[in-house]
């Protein structure tokens, strides 16, 4: 008879499984999207998020808290303005810019990253003032306020041709060359983002974002975003969603000798508490999904997910 090779016996208990796994989390993997609104003792549920809220600056620093004796390492911030207005972003006294000194004060050892868009500030919802390199300048001065609040890493989110080489520029002109860029190099025009919208307040007013976010039958196209943004300054670059592209995570960490951060978004997010029940019922798919992700080659992950994932972690300890 012939032999054949017998694979059962590494999954027959979990003693055995854990010898042979290959794909571990950790807490240094994650990053927590946190949005912040104006006031004072504010936490909002997001409706379509479970478990998602946005916080004034102070509710922020208590949910830190918990989270940064858990384990937490880094954060990124997404500024939610009471009225729309493009000059906003960029004031040295705006949500994200007094959010950042707040945190850093608190938490010196925790990384901030600040994400850099308009698309919450603009009438229209979308991601630029109508013009790319007017956008680019824009987004600079951002980034740079950003900088100088105290972030260590800014995340330029809007897909606009350039907008690496303008911050770069900006930040170098300034004396801020040390702080990193973290690209959305890769982001689709996906129909994953709905719930996010919803608690950025960002849905675009007419039209879509299909013009300047990338379209998802591309990958190879994702290689070259990646290969520019790089050539341009940034440091790593985030591929988003995570789910529908792992290809290009996969891809990417093997192109590039960068690091490759996955946003797992909103969307995967509610479409796994709604497969699963409630957030406590998703715990294992949960696991499951975030795995994938680092499987496929994700050095870093952003998520929701991030609170029960390290809360999953301690209790296994």
């Amino acid at each position: 008879m012939t032999e054949f090779k017998r694979f059962r016996c590494r999954r027959a208990d979990e003693a055995a499984r854990l010898k042979h796994r290959e794909t571990f989390l950790s807490a240094a993997d994650f990053i927590w999207p946190v949005f912040l609104v104006e006031g004072m003792g504010i936490r909002q549920a997001v409706p379509s998020m479970p478990g998602v809220c946005r916080y004034s600056a102070d509710r922020a620093l208590k949910e830190l808290e918990k989270l940064v004796r858990k384990g937490l390492r880094s954060v990124i911030l997404f500024g939610v303005p009471k009225k729309k207005g493009v000059e906003q972003a960029y004031r040295r006294d705006g949500i994200v810019q007094r959010s950042i000194r707040a945190v850093k004060e608190r938490f010196p050892a925790l990384e901030i990253i600040s994400d850099v868009c308009v698309c919450s500030y603009t009438p229209t919802g979308h991601c630029h003032i109508g013009d790319n390199d007017r956008t680019c300048e824009l987004l600079a001065e951002v980034a740079l306020s950003h900088a100088e609040a105290g972030a260590d890493c800014v995340a330029p989110s809007d897909m606009m041709d350039g907008r690496v080489l303008h911050i770069k520029r900006r930040l170098r002109e300034n004396r801020l060359g040390r702080v990193r860029i973290m690209s959305y190099a890769a982001k689709y025009a996906s129909g994953f983002y709905g719930p996010f919208r919803d608690a950025a307040e960002c849905a675009p007013k007419s039209g879509d974002r299909k013009s300047y976010q990338m379209d998802p039958a591309n990958r190879e196209e994702a290689m070259e975003e990646i290969r520019a943004d790089l050539e341009e300054g940034a440091d790593s670059v985030i591929v988003k969603p995570a789910l529908p592209y792992l290809d290009v995570i996969y891809q990417a960490k093997r192109a590039f000798p960068c690091p490759v951060i996955a946003y797992n978004v909103s969307g995967e997010y509610a479409m796994v508490l709604a497969l699963s029940g409630g957030l406590r019922e998703s715990v294992p798919l949960m696991e499951e999904t975030l795995v994938s992700i680092k499987r496929a080659g994700a050095d870093r992950i952003i998520t929701y997910f991030a609170p029960a994932a390290l809360e999953m972690l301690n209790e296994k300890k």
